[in-house]
């Protein structure tokens, strides 16, 4: 019997092998975040944000670990959320809006926390005008 043919099956098993394993993401990189990891990158959403295109105000007053948020928003009146929620990958923080009050019929904001310059960038959609603005929202210091 011919060994070569058998020495390159051999070679060809080994190399799979290693190119599989080679493959497989650690489970240090493929871990979700943690819950304290999390609640520490939620730590910098708390506040009261305006808006510069109006002077509408978003306030955070707490954020729960499963990313639910205390919040409220005014223009000028205070207004309830329908929903405010942020998410967390580990690398940025998405929070989304949606107010159902009178006049807002499901309008909504989808933002993402910008780290370097402390704001909230993204858009809102207005559904009863069917429109969609960039908006910017930033940390009222006073």
């Amino acid at each position: 019997m011919n060994s070569i043919p058998l020495a390159v099956l051999g070679l060809s098993m080994i190399v799979n092998s290693a190119l599989a394993q080679a493959q497989r993401p650690s489970p240090e990189t493929s871990r979700p975040p943690t819950e304290s990891t999390t609640k520490a990158a939620f730590s910098v959403l708390p506040g009261c944000w305006v808006r510069l295109q109006g002077g509408y105000v978003i306030t955070i007053n707490a954020v729960s670990v499963d990313g639910k948020l205390d919040a409220s928003y005014a223009n000028p009146r205070p207004l309830p959320f329908h929903t405010a929620v942020a998410t967390s990958d580990g690398n940025s923080i998405k929070l989304f809006f949606e107010l159902r009050a009178a006049g807002y019929n499901g309008s909504t904001y989808t933002l993402s926390y910008d780290v370097a310059k402390d704001r909230l960038t993204g858009i809102y959609d207005q559904v009863v005008v069917k429109q969609k603005f960039e908006v910017i929202f930033v940390r009222d210091k006073s």
